[in-house]
């Protein structure tokens, strides 16, 4: 047992971090995997030095190192009861390119995607491509030799592994790379661990009885995903063990170690050329699976690039998805199974050619019952599809869930229609409705039985399932782990897929590089048991969690929060697009993530012996950064809606921990504004000054919003509409109302110009400053109140719009949670939109025309807000502003901007919500010339940008206004 003082001690030695408190300990003690171990403590080191007195700590202290970068293993590669060693925030330059000999090196925390993006202008990229891709990292990819869709054209990782930099298990640096026989033999004569690793190798696989034994009981070398236990039978091709290649790399060896054999700190890649740019997707549709896999074996023929499949169950998990539901636009009828077959060529007539002669050799074989091909930038939505399935395989409500246990198996592609006809049989035996997905061109499927591990009959079949499975695997001499890995969940099988004759070698292979075990201990060698360490306990009573929102949807917020299988979208850098996760895109800390809170809420609401379950301050702490910005709710494919536990966890802890007076005054902010702005002019005075600003708790760096002359209600009550026969009503929120009164007066204006009569109701403010603050009781009355003012006057032909998205967007979201009389609410929110939605609906019916509007240039570019994105579509706006027919319109792809209503006003988030800006939206706005009008819907985001970038932003119908003619 390991106690604080010495953990205290290494703590203070270390440059980077260590954490070993109860939060950091339960975000570590899972990954994306159905495990669960808490570690000892979780380190974050900066250098090479801090890795090795981790490792001499850990020999020391008899405990292991479980290196791990963005944690989306499946297998739980990334549990363990030692040390968690997250490379992900200092670990992440590219160190050196080389782009005549197509090489990079790189560390281990660089993502996949992001090395792309930096070796694009050079004609290049690194092949492998996970469904992770992201935010995935390459140290991950290499630790698991990670395949993804592109393996079928351009292999795995250890195909790409060049070399590798790492600290042995005594703290000694060692480098491996290519090197001759007469190299490897002189290495194994040195006096050192290294020198020893070599002399292992070279002892045991020299041995021909050891090398017969490898040739007879691996899988087939026609199977390029080999991932089971240590890739051995890679050295047997090397003229040292009898093969024909002049040269043996241990980099290679490495390559799906898992990080049981030595620490990668560089890793240097050989890179492909770009491929072919003129592509095009072939989709056709299967009545059953077993035809898909037969015609797969016909259509690996036609040198595809792309050969992957997608099911019937993971089609249907994307019907509801707000994001990708719109990519399933080439799909007609209910297919069983789709495959996605591309071919690329130098040129779009030879792509048509391989497309045509790919469908009609399926035609001819009598496979498929519909073929659409899919072009250009459709393709990636195909792609991002089929890329969403893993998670979106979490966001089956309920605890029963598609396992990942027998996902991983591949075979050769000739065996895998017969496979996977056996294989159903066990799925039938056991009244299973399996999951296949993914790489059918590679033999592998990722098959799933949908299981409730919390249940000890479900974890008995668990084990069955996994058991027949393996045998099976082995009758076809097939790879059991293809490209996810051994992890705790395959470990245990290893003997029976390579028989224990291997096994005793790996075990002395592992013994000869970790005498001490401080790699990584449980995984390949000496494995945990694969039914054990679940991430829930077995048959125990869940606690009963109340709530005052209305979380019935996921049967209670509980559950809610388990949806969250840990696939981690929510770690993607902000060049790759959306807006997931702001706080974590600012701080690179998993405590900032999406994830994070979901684990932390679930880990204290299951285990917390307190009444008050949420009363936690390590809960607290994790919310503290959530911007609620909702993109959770639609980016992630469990569609997590963090925002939404934020608001519950709140009000919960302040309903026993109190109410702050800053938060009393925030929530408040309507009632407080409509006393100010009877003297608007000396509120605006007193607010900006820093005595003000320092008893509101405000940053003083910030610019507070002033109060408008006059509130919109007031201008309404007096202004003369037209009557006209098509009407709306308008929702004059609490922004527009106090703050915003302009355009207030340019919606009514414009509506009214373009043949509508405005109608306007007294009603209650939106509630979003009460939900944001967890101030659930008065946003629930408020959700009341205004459902039962709109419920009998709303409909399709009256609908009720309104200008601030986050207010009105309240109707479509949280009041479904919060309302009492729920079908009203449903109703009412049928018939709600933003303003742009609305306008862009009546253009799409051709009920406005550009007639109307100047036909003077103007260049706009658009920044949407989170709520807009999350929950309506930031395509309205664009639609709208194209009215102006020389009008030239961008949506910008700008994230979230980071003042997130109050927060980036208060003083200790000021810091972090000015990062979030620059993370994308202020460098993209200061690129914008003066004469480029900013776009924005929002008021903190209009604020934001100012206080960013000192540029104005507009919303959209002041800018259709000044356009009207």
């Amino acid at each position: 047992m390991i106690d604080n003082s010495s953990l205290k001690i290494l703590e203070k030695s270390l440059e980077g971090e260590l954490f070993f408190d109860d939060l950091h300990k339960s975000l570590y003690a899972t990954d994306a995997s159905v495990y669960r171990k808490i570690p000892v403590a979780v380190a974050f080191p900066k250098n090479n030095n801090d890795i090795k007195l981790l490792i001499t700590f850990a020999k020391n202290n008899s405990t292991t190192l479980i290196p791990r970068t963005a944690g989306t293993s499946l297998a739980g590669q990334c549990v363990g009861d030692g040390i968690v060693v997250d490379v992900s925030k200092y670990f992440t330059n590219i160190l050196a390119f080389d782009e005549q000999q197509k090489t990079i090196k790189v560390q281990p925390g660089v993502i996949r995607d992001d090395l792309n993006r930096f070796l694009k202008p050079f004609g290049l990229f690194f092949g492998p491509n996970t469904s992770t891709s992201n935010r995935c990292m390459i140290g991950g990819m290499v630790g698991n030799n990670s395949s993804g869709s592109t393996s079928i054209k351009y292999g795995v990782t250890r195909d790409k592994v060049l070399g590798l930099k790492t600290i042995l298990s005594d703290g000694t640096e060692a480098e491996f790379s290519a090197i001759n026989s007469q190299q490897f033999r002189n290495k194994s004569i040195e006096n050192s661990l290294e020198g020893s690793i070599y002399k292992t190798l070279l002892f045991e696989l020299s041995a021909a009885e050891n090398q017969l034994e490898i040739k007879k009981e691996f899988p087939k070398s026609t199977i390029h995903r080999r991932n089971t236990g240590y890739a051995v039978d890679e050295f047997l091709t090397a003229d040292i063990f009898g093969g024909e290649l002049d040269t043996i790399n241990i980099a290679q060896f490495l390559a799906g170690s898992e990080g049981t054999l030595a620490f990668t700190t560089e890793i240097t890649l050989q890179l492909d050329s770009l491929p072919p740019t003129h592509s095009i997707m072939v989709c056709p549709h299967f009545s059953n699976v077993n035809e898909s896999l037969k015609a797969t074996v016909i259509a690996m023929k036609h040198n595809l690039y792309t050969c992957e499949l997608m099911d019937k169950v993971v089609l249907d998990c994307t019907k509801n998805n707000r994001e990708q539901s719109k990519n399933r636009f080439f799909l007609q009828g209910d297919p069983e199974a789709v495959l996605m077959l591309e071919v690329k060529a130098d040129s779009i007539e030879k792509a048509e050619n391989q497309a045509e002669k790919l469908i009609h050799d399926l035609q001819n074989n009598g496979f498929g019952y519909h073929h659409p091909k899919v072009y250009g930038k459709d393709i990636q939505k195909v792609l991002d599809l089929r890329k969403a399935g893993l998670g979106l395989l979490g966001n089956m409500v309920g605890d029963d869930k598609a396992v990942a246990c027998i996902e991983d198996t591949a075979v050769d592609l000739n065996d895998l229609p017969a496979y996977i006809e056996e294989f159903s049989a066990i799925m039938d035996k056991y009244e299973q409705k399996a999951v296949y997905y993914a790489h059918a061109g590679a033999g592998e499927l990722h098959l799933r039985p949908i299981l409730n591990l919390k249940k000890s009959e479900d974890v008995a079949l668990f084990r069955k399932i996994t058991t027949e499975t393996a045998k099976l695997v082995k009758k076809y001499n097939g790879s059991f782990s293809g490209e996810h890995g051994d992890g705790i969940v395959r470990a245990e099988f290893i003997p029976l897929m390579i028989g224990e004759k291997n096994y005793q070698l790996l075990k002395r292979i592992k013994k000869a590089f970790d005498p001490d075990n401080v790699f990584n201990k449980g995984k390949i060698t000496d494995a945990f048991p694969m039914d054990k360490n679940l991430r829930y306990e077995v048959d125990r009573k869940e606690p009963e969690i109340k709530t005052l929102l209305d979380f019935s949807d996921s049967e209670g917020i509980l559950k809610l929060a388990e949806k969250c299988n840990g696939s981690g979208d929510c770690r993607k850098s902000p060049e790759a697009g959306g807006t997931l996760c702001p706080s974590y895109r600012a701080t690179k800390n998993e405590k900032d993530t999406t994830r994070a809170r979901a684990n932390a809420l679930r880990e204290f609401l299951t285990n917390s012996e307190k009444v008050n379950k949420f009363n936690h301050k390590e809960l607290k702490k994790v919310f503290d950064l959530c911007l609620s910005c909702k993109a959770c709710a639609s980016e992630c494919p469990s569609n997590v809606d963090v925002a939404s536990l934020k608001a519950e966890f709140l009000y919960q802890y302040q309903e026993t921990n109190g109410y702050s007076f800053r938060s009393k005054l925030f929530a408040n902010n309507a009632k407080y504004n409509k006393l100010g702005s009877k003297f608007p002019v000396i509120t605006n005075l007193l607010t900006n000054t820093a005595l003000a600003k320092s008893i509101m708790g405000v940053a003083q760096e910030r610019t507070v919003p002033k109060l408008a002359k006059q509130p919109l209600s007031t201008w309404l009550n007096k202004h003369n509409g037209i009557s006209a026969s098509k009407k709306v009503y308008l929702f004059n929120d609490e922004f527009t109302n106090f703050y915003d009164t302009e355009i207030g007066k340019d919606a009514v204006i414009l509506l009214e110009k373009l043949g509508y009569e405005v109608l306007h109701i007294q009603h209650e403010e939106s509630a979003r400053s009460f939900i944001s603050k967890g101030f659930l009781k008065e946003a629930k009355n408020i959700a009341n109140k205004n459902i039962a003012a709109f419920k009998n006057i709303i409909s399709e032909k009256t609908p009720l719009i309104g200008i601030e998205p986050s207010a009105i967007l309240t109707f479509k979201d949280e009041y479904i949670r919060l309302a009492e009389d729920i079908s009203a609410a449903k109703k009412v929110a049928q018939h709600c939109f933003t303003i742009e939605e609305f306008l862009a609906n009546e253009i799409i019916n051709g009920n406005i025309s550009s007639d109307k509007f100047t036909d003077k240039p103007l260049n706009l570019k658009i920044h949407g807000h989170c709520h807009q994105k999350a929950l309506s579509s930031t395509h309205a706006s664009f639609t709208c502003l194209n009215l102006p027919k020389n009008y030239n319109v961008t949506i910008m792809n700008t994230g979230c901007c980071g003042m997130a209503g109050s927060f980036g006003y208060e003083k200790e988030h000021y810091k972090v919500s000015m990062q979030v800006g620059e993370d994308t939206l202020f460098p993209k706005v200061r690129n914008c010339d003066t004469t480029t009008e900013i776009v924005a819907s929002g008021t903190s985001c209009r604020h934001q940008i100012y206080d960013g970038t000192q540029r104005i932003a507009k919303h959209t119908v002041t800018l259709l206004k000044e356009a009207l003619l």
